[in-house]
């Protein structure tokens, strides 16, 4: 696993006397990763901000190079690491790193892409972060990024929000419920994710797209509340 401590003792950060260099690029990569895909490569879904910029850019990339499926497992497993190591988001967005630590750390990531260090469009991703010092941008380029393949697959994301972890067979079930309504598109294939938060005490809180469906413990309660506040 690609550990905070790992990039730490790689990159040395802790040397802030150090200048920033950052490498001049070249144009045609400054526009490979820095600004929108071209007209002929059509992305699935708009993105917005500069971290759906570059994950659009790097999924024109790919899409360009054909090796969209080996660069859609990179990522996605450069987005467990974050999961995984808290710290990470904040050494990659030291501001003191110099040039020799940018290439340790693009190294370093390369190790826990599976195979897509053996593709350049990843590698030339990383290091174009890299010498922008936009390394800090990767946990949300690779969020976005994995929003562009769920679209390119007919996917349609639905978080079913509960107060403790619901069981593989209650999540089938709510699948297959929704599968059926007028929520999900004909040929579209939901992506199921559960999330835990107890503050709702009860119930379920679904959403999918941009339509929220609120069956909470907490929600209901709210709902009174305001009808005795209104009544009263």
């Amino acid at each position: 696993m690609l550990s905070g401590r790992a990039i730490f003792n790689a990159t040395r950060v802790a040397a802030p006397s150090r200048a920033i260099a950052p490498r001049v690029l070249a144009s045609s990569q400054i526009r490979s990763y820095a600004t929108p895909a071209p007209a002929e490569v059509k992305p699935p879904i708009a993105l917005y901000g500069l971290d759906g910029t570059y994950a659009t850019a790097l999924y024109t990339a790919a899409v360009k190079s054909s090796s969209l499926d080996i660069v859609a497992k990179g990522i996605n497993s450069l987005n467990e690491v974050y999961h995984k190591d808290a710290k990470l988001s904040a050494i990659l967005s030291a501001p003191t790193l110099s040039p020799e630590d940018k290439s340790q750390i693009v190294a370093e990531l390369q190790k826990h892409t599976g195979g897509a260090d053996k593709d350049i469009t990843i590698k030339n991703f990383l290091t174009t972060l890299a010498d922008y010092n936009r390394l800090g941008l990767l946990k949300g380029v690779c969020e976005k990024f994995g929003e562009l393949m769920s679209a390119a697959r007919g996917e349609i994301e639905m978080t079913v929000t509960s107060a403790a972890a619901l069981d593989s067979k209650t999540l089938s079930r709510l699948e297959a419920a929704v599968a059926k309504s007028q929520y999900v598109g004909q040929g579209k294939k939901l992506k199921v994710t559960n999330k835990v938060n107890s503050d709702i005490l009860g119930g379920l809180v679904v959403e999918i797209g941009d339509r929220t469906i609120d069956l909470s413990v907490s929600g209901r309660i709210a709902k009174m509340n305001k009808l005795l506040t209104d009544t009263l």
